[in-house]
């Protein structure tokens, strides 16, 4: 299975993973467009890769993609490169709350797309803010059928976009 994006390059997908939809993304993207021109970017639970690919090429200046799959690693691996240069990209295997407790320096945006059923959500948004600054905006995926409180840790909820049965909560420091 192949995915498209931005420039019309075509992307793998693993077998495990569940893209994210291109309505959403190109939603995030409209959300954060004068933000993502030479940004720090971390994407947390990166799976394909498709979000981070679609911020190298929009100039994103740095992209952190965490996944803990072996294969879908080597799949985004592949589909990063096609997206931008090496020396830009940072691939990190391993358990994304392990991984968040040990990255040094902030991130300006952040996308966190766990799977849907996983409990993921909470240890992740409550140790998040270790690497944020204070304009640093975080965007999570999740299912619309599932609200995230307004609050968690020092994260603050400030938007909320439902797009069919995929929803896009945004949080930031404080509040």
């Amino acid at each position: 299975m192949t995915l498209r994006i931005q420039g019309d390059r075509a992307l793998k997908i693993p077998k495990t993973a569940r893209p994210t939809a291109s309505k959403v993304r190109s939603a995030l993207f409209n959300i954060w467009q004068n933000l993502v021109m030479d940004c720090s970017w971390l994407d947390v639970c990166a799976g394909s890769g498709a979000v981070s690919a679609e911020a190298l090429l929009r100039g994103a200046r740095r992209v952190v993609a965490i996944e803990i799959n072996h294969h879908a690693c080597r799949i985004l691996a592949d589909n990063l490169t096609k997206a931008g240069s090496a020396e830009r990209v940072q691939i990190i295997r391993g358990d994304a709350a392990k991984v968040i407790t040990k990255l040094t320096g902030t991130f300006d945006l952040v996308y966190f797309d766990p799977p849907y059923e996983s409990n993921l959500y909470f240890s992740i948004l409550s140790i998040i803010d270790r690497v944020c600054h204070s304009s640093t905006k975080v965007a999570v995926e999740h299912s619309s059928y599932y609200s995230l409180p307004a609050q968690i840790g020092l994260m603050t909820q400030t938007d909320r976009r439902v797009y069919g049965q995929t929803c896009l909560s945004f949080f930031e420091l404080g509040g």
